[in-house]
């Protein structure tokens, strides 16, 4: 970021029900449970080979920051999206068919989703589903699940996500000719269900439908487009891994350029409700996007998708967003130069190495500052020490600015300006103090080795460190962590 049975199957139906926690009612209620959750993951004992008792999947996947994202027992390998949506009664209807692999024996597991839900069916029977808190979906299979069962889970479901809240958050960005699903760190439960958090990553199908007079948007490679009537549908594909909020889908009026560069696809929107200047600008400022994208390969190591571009909506959300292969620009964000570099920047920083825990956003929006201040200083701008000096100089009074731990900055503060700026300053006096070199050998490492992976601050600290042969201990500490500004000296990166 830039700121929804067989006879035979019945008895096991209600057993299933029964250890999972929750009974479905007459009305279609549930009676809510009573036991505890499960950890993430059941552990056989090393001189066992039966399988283990199944049980409910726990509620979250242990981030503290938001204990309700994500879920234990499943690991999701493929969403199929298939949504129409209704700009005159703002409602969402859709199916999304899920591939999943069971990482517990499981009597009962959940999903994050926001929108009432009609039918969930596992492996073509149907489930039992009810909700223990809004944001999650409780299904429990009609037959308990085995640890590395493969599963098919298909879930149907229709309505009107502009209203709905979560986490302090309203998402969905809609007015009466556009919509554009965009933001971090949740948007995936406001239109699919979803394991909604970073370390569980996917494959993509996302088919939207919506009026033929507009164009739909989203991740990855054009399939096709069907007209049918007044109504077009198009089906997009994103083959590698990706984090859920990063899949989004805009639904507009757009003006359209495509090609082929260096052999990597690209493909730009700006929407038509834009004023005519603001649109051109727009399209001449995204069209240098695979120019921004190569050399970012050069410095970063292979760009890890297959395709790249960018969107411009017309509705301002107040930021621009680093949607997988195409992020997505509101405002006047889509003409300015830097914030292009960051959300391509985020592809490698973000989007194939993701954090592990949302604790760990520096790895996100520090390294895309960075490579701001790095593509300046190749293109005709100050260097990128004379930016932190300069950063620093202005910064160094600003107590509440260094107060800030970067390394665990606390879920209301991880898009903070320090964050970001603070951030990117640790990394150029990081450059600074171990040298040009190693630096750039030390990311396109982290880049290489944790592609479509995940990291930590903690892990990242060890790898420069391996790569350096130097202790950064005192360094990290200074310039994550220590609630001051750091004293302008060699070992500190500013000398």
């Amino acid at each position: 970021m830039a700121l929804a049975v067989p006879p035979r199957l019945l008895a096991a139906t209600v057993g299933v029900a029964v250890a999972a926690g929750f009974l479905a009612t007459p009305s279609g209620g549930a009676v809510e449970p009573t036991g505890a959750g499960a950890s993430n993951e059941a552990v056989a004992t090393p001189d066992t080979e039966r399988l283990l008792e199944p049980t409910p999947g726990a509620q979250g996947i242990g981030d503290r920051y938001w204990p309700l994202d994500g879920n234990g027992g499943i690991d999701v390998q493929h969403y199929d999206i298939v949504d129409s949506y209704d700009f005159d009664s703002g409602t969402l209807s859709g199916t999304t068919t899920l591939r999943v692999r069971a990482t517990q024996a499981l009597s009962s597991f959940q999903l994050d989703f926001l929108l009432p839900v009609s039918s969930v069916s596992v492996d073509g029977v149907e489930a039992v589903h009810d909700r223990p808190h809004r944001h999650e979906l409780r299904i429990a299979p009609a037959t308990p699940l085995v640890r590395g069962e493969r599963f098919e889970l298909v879930v149907e479901y229709a309505g009107k996500p502009g209203p709905i809240r979560y986490a302090r958050e309203r998402n969905w960005a809609a007015d009466s000719d556009e919509v554009v699903t965009m933001n971090e760190p949740h948007m995936a439960p406001w239109w699919f269900p979803s394991n909604d958090h970073p370390t569980d990553k996917a494959r993509y199908d996302i088919t939207i439908t919506g009026p033929a007079t507009h164009q739909t948007i989203s991740n990855g490679l054009l399939v096709d487009r069907v007209v049918d009537g007044d109504q077009a549908t198009t089906h997009w594909r994103a083959t590698d891994p990706m984090v859920a909020y990063l899949a989004f889908f805009a639904l507009g009026r757009y003006d359209v350029e495509q090609g082929v560069s260096q052999g990597l696809p690209w493909y730009v929107a700006v929407s038509q409700e834009l004023p005519d200047a603001q649109r051109h600008r727009a399209m001449t400022s995204l069209k240098r996007s695979p120019a921004v994208t190569a050399w970012l390969d050069k410095r970063l190591g292979a760009y890890p998708f297959e395709s790249t571009g960018g969107v411009a909506p017309s509705i301002n959300v107040g930021f621009a967003l680093e949607n997988q292969t195409r992020p997505t620009y509101s405002g006047s964000s889509a003409t300015h130069l830097p914030t292009i570099v960051h959300e391509l920047a985020h592809q490698w920083f973000g989007d194939s190495v993701s954090v592990r825990r949302w604790r760990d956003i520096w790895l996100n929006e520090g390294f895309a500052t960075f490579m701001e201040a790095a593509y300046a200083e190749k293109h005709g701008g100050r260097s990128a020490q004379q930016w932190l000096r300069a950063q620093y100089d202005s910064r160094r009074g600003d107590a509440s600015f260094w107060r800030l731990d970067l390394a665990d900055p606390g879920r209301r503060h991880i898009f903070d300006e320090a964050v970001y700026l603070r951030g990117g300053m640790a990394l150029q006096a990081l450059r600074h103090r171990i040298g040009n070199r190693d630096f750039w050998k030390a990311l396109q490492g982290w880049v290489e080795e944790r592609q479509y992976g995940n990291g930590s601050v903690k892990a990242f600290r060890r790898h420069v460190e391996q790569v350096s042969r130097t202790d950064l201990d005192r360094f990290f500490r200074v310039w994550l962590t220590a609630p001051r500004a750091p004293a302008v000296t060699r070992p500190n990166g500013l000398r």
